[in-house]
């Protein structure tokens, strides 16, 4: 149940802060005007005529692009994989299109590449301010703090009604922070709110606790399947990007031989040896027959070394019964994915500290 007298306290310790160090709360301020103005250029003329050059204008800012080094090459990416007509459309539809927003968040989410919620929630947080929050981990630990109930824990169960629910409680929180402030603000003012103020406190109550991620419990099946063309996706997405953070040319959806196309693959190329491939495969619902025959397939191509069934426990355990008697899947190997999801919130984090060292140039490198 939510704390309505821990969330006043936190504002108003949250607003003494800023009376304290004005120059920081100045700061902070202009950051988010540059922000708002930077995006508040943009409408869905100017997307639909957006060149690559000005797509990669358009993605660089974001705080969800800091996890990469080279952030042209990943927005280079997102347009190659999504065609830059496509992304334009879709982008123009999900930002400024007519529908209920939670409409606009599953159309977009399930057919854009490489644009996760994350992402797709700051995007909305800038373009409408008044309307929207930005979601992400440091968003639901806070708000899990402050007592809300029933939240998504996890980036591939933020479906768009769940998104319009976090969106109402921010709204929620807008209200209080200004009947104590006196000061009407928007939604990115209260990511700061929560950003700043409530999760160091947040974090250091739930580091009294167990590991969240360990104790988070795991879906029922009906919610699996619910939830299973999002989770696929992003599963697929996150395994690239762990590839791409230990040095593989990483993609998704890739032909890798005649008839068999895979969710995602890891590349390397070994001096005059030629190239090694690991082949991905996420399976979420569907025949497992046709997960094991299309690993099959994609081993007639020379240069995969190794295939992975990836899944949950349970779904792991009746793939591996029916692949132990498969010819030429001897060396199959198994992933949960929800160890794909934690070791990709531990490298997301690591690459964003070291990124932000700023140890190398912009511009060099590309």
């Amino acid at each position: 149940m939510k704390d309505d007298a821990l969330l006043t306290d936190h504002i108003k310790r949250y607003l003494d802060e800023r009376k304290q160090n004005p120059a920081k709360a100045a700061e902070e301020a202009e950051d988010r005007a540059l922000r708002l103005q930077a995006f508040h250029r943009w409408n869905r003329d100017r997307m639909m005529k957006a060149s690559p050059d000005e797509l990669v204008e358009f993605f660089t800012p974001l705080w969800s692009m800091a996890m990469w080094g080279n952030k042209e090459y990943q927005v280079n990416q997102i347009i190659s994989d999504n065609g830059l007509d496509n992304l334009r459309s879709r982008l123009s539809d999900f930002l400024w299109g007519a529908a209920p927003v939670a409409q606009r968040w599953d159309e977009f989410r399930s057919k854009a590449k490489w644009i996760g919620p994350s992402m797709m929630s700051e995007l909305l947080g800038y373009v409408h301010p008044d309307e929207c929050i930005i979601w992400n981990k440091v968003t639901v630990d806070s708000l899990n703090y402050l007592g809300y109930a029933g939240l998504p824990q996890k980036t591939h169960q933020i479906k768009g009604d769940s998104y319009q629910r976090i969106c109402a409680i921010a709204d929620e929180i807008r209200d209080r922070l200004s009947a104590v402030s006196g000061d009407r603000h928007d939604l990115l003012e209260v990511n700061y709110l929560l950003w700043n103020e409530i999760h160091p406190i947040a974090k250091l109550a739930d580091e009294r606790k167990e590991d969240p991620i360990s104790k988070t419990p795991e879906p029922e099946e009906a919610q699996l399947e619910e939830a299973a063309e999002f989770l696929h996706d992003d599963v697929k997405e996150k395994i690239a990007d762990i590839g791409k953070w230990l040095g593989f040319n990483a993609r998704i959806e890739v032909l890798v031989s005649a008839g068999s196309k895979v969710d995602a693959v890891w590349e390397a190329t070994i001096g005059n040896m030629g190239r090694v491939i690991y082949v991905f495969e996420v399976q979420t619902k569907g025949s497992i027959d046709s997960l094991i025959l299309n690993l099959l397939k994609s081993k007639k191509n020379a240069a995969v070394q190794g295939v992975v069934a990836v899944s949950d426990a349970k779904q792991l355990e009746k793939i591996r019964a029916h692949a132990e008697d498969v010819d030429g899947l001897s060396n199959l190997t198994y992933w949960d994915y929800t160890d794909v999801i934690k070791t990709h919130e531990r490298l997301e984090a690591v690459n964003e500290t070291i990124n932000a060292l700023n140890l190398v140039p912009k511009g060099f490198g590309k």
